[in-house]
């Protein structure tokens, strides 16, 4: 998982003066580990385990440490939470005889270890210790494990959902979906009179755009050819191995290596499948950028040659990319070329040395 503030500044937009992310082009990222801390402090600390039953009390204290990174990606209202997170718990329990006379009180310790969201739809490890080992001490251990553990990974499961849906942005989120997005109220004063004289002239031209969108059908076709210092097994490899692009790219991958498998790179701005796979061959896939009109996909074709051992020449055909995307920009071939040659092409050969 790329680390929060390390993505790629092509792909990551900085704050502007003005505040604004201009058609949402870019993630807006968001750094959610002061807001998961807060989330569990308040979902896991004091909570009742067990009281008096079978003559045992257990209880929560307090979180004692949420460490790691966390972070909300956004961009034209798509979320995509990261997070690589551990947690560590503090709890105490009472044992008591029949008479009610306390036999032991000890604490002890909750720990995960590793919540990712790549294992968002499993139940993290738990583990549970506590500091007095004698036979009544292991009885609250293991009470402590029956029924505390189900409970605390609710609490995490609820995480998962919340970042889901946006963590500390979701307010934020619902508040612009939730916006009027014309205004219709009207105003005798001179100021309001010009503001909606304003907004009259920019719905004109947003009409002007769409109609400027629907009309232009132009694709074209990028072709390149580049040379490594590496076998083509290995370059084929590193071009199939999500782990591999996540290195290379600094940003979230999901890759499928068989035949008709779906991918997800660049942190989700990129989608496609697998059409053609041939191991140090070939690779054909069907690609769609998110910014691009809905029913729009292209074709990517990269052709391994290594006319000697240790020389690899690709040869990539990128066709059916269209010349606008769905907000009127015109320099989509020109930013696919681009994010060939350097967001991939060049990164491979500095991450992994081969350069020629």
């Amino acid at each position: 998982m790329a680390k929060y503030g390390e993505g790629d500044k092509r792909w990551i937009v900085e704050e502007r003066p003005d505040g604004a992310n201009v058609h949402n082009w870019h993630w807006a990222e968001t750094d959610c580990l002061p807001w998961s801390k807060a989330f569990f402090t308040k979902s896991l600390s004091d909570l009742t385990i067990l009281d008096c039953q079978g003559n045992l009390s257990i209880k929560t204290k307090k979180v004692e440490k949420v460490g790691g990174e966390a972070y909300v990606n956004v961009r034209k209202g798509k979320i995509i939470p990261g997070y690589e997170i551990s947690l560590s718990l503090s709890w105490e329990g009472e044992a008591k005889d029949e008479e009610g006379k306390t036999l032991l009180k000890a604490e002890g310790n909750l720990e995960i270890p590793y919540i990712s969201d790549e294992n968002a739809d499993e139940d993290p490890e738990v583990k549970v210790t506590i500091k007095d080992e004698g036979p009544i001490g292991k009885a609250l251990k293991e009470a402590m494990l029956a029924k505390g553990k189900p409970l605390v990974l609710e609490k995490v499961s609820d995480f998962v959902k919340a970042m889901a849906k946006g963590g500390p942005v979701k307010d934020e989120l619902e508040a612009k979906k939730s916006a009027p997005k014309n205004t219709t109220t009207t105003s005798t004063s001179n100021s309001n009179s010009a503001a909606m004289s304003k907004e009259k002239v920019g719905v004109e031209k947003e009409a002007k755009k769409e109609v400027k969108k629907e009309g232009k059908k132009g694709f074209k076709t990028i072709t390149m050819s580049e040379k490594f210092n590496c076998r083509a097994k290995d370059l084929y490899e590193i071009l199939m191995d999500e782990n591999r692009w996540k290195g290379f790219t600094q940003s979230n991958a999901r890759i499928s290596k068989d035949v008709g498998g779906q991918f997800s790179i660049f942190d989700g701005s990129v989608t496609g499948i697998n059409l053609e796979l041939q191991e140090g061959k070939l690779i054909t896939q069907r690609w769609r950028f998110g910014s691009w009109s809905d029913g729009i996909d292209s074709t990517v074709r990269l052709v391994f040659n290594e006319p000697e051992p240790g020389v690899t020449v690709i040869k990539l055909t990128h066709s059916d990319v269209p010349e606008e995307d769905r907000y009127g920009n015109a320099t989509v071939v020109e930013n696919t070329e681009r994010g060939w040659r350097d967001l991939i092409f060049n990164k491979i050969r500095a991450v992994f040395g081969f350069g020629i």
